[in-house]
């Protein structure tokens, strides 16, 4: 993976592995959500809520499963995972 040096400094990542192995260890209708520049996991039921209004839905926890082919992934495919996320809604900001 490219990691992009600017001033000196890593950019620090909004998705984690962290974030990506929350999804997965969550509820089937869970989802990955951008809110106020953080990431958090959400279950279905509380995306249109009030205090998920307005949040960016990065990935469902179906999607995910899908995309790697199972809920069980090392560290490095966590955060392989977590690095295509990330570059993924950064590349929506612009």
């Amino acid at each position: 993976m490219l990691n992009l040096v600017i001033g000196g400094h890593t950019p620090a990542m909004t998705i984690t592995s962290g974030d990506v192995r929350q999804l997965l260890e969550s509820d089937d209708d869970a989802v990955l959500v951008l809110i106020e520049g953080r990431a958090e996991v959400v279950r279905g039921d509380q995306i249109d809520d009030d205090a998920h209004r307005g949040a960016l839905q990065v990935i469902s926890r179906a999607d995910l499963i899908e995309r790697t082919g199972g809920a069980e992934l090392s560290d490095h495919e966590l955060e392989e995972q977590a690095g295509t996320l990330d570059a993924t809604v950064a590349e929506l900001g612009g």
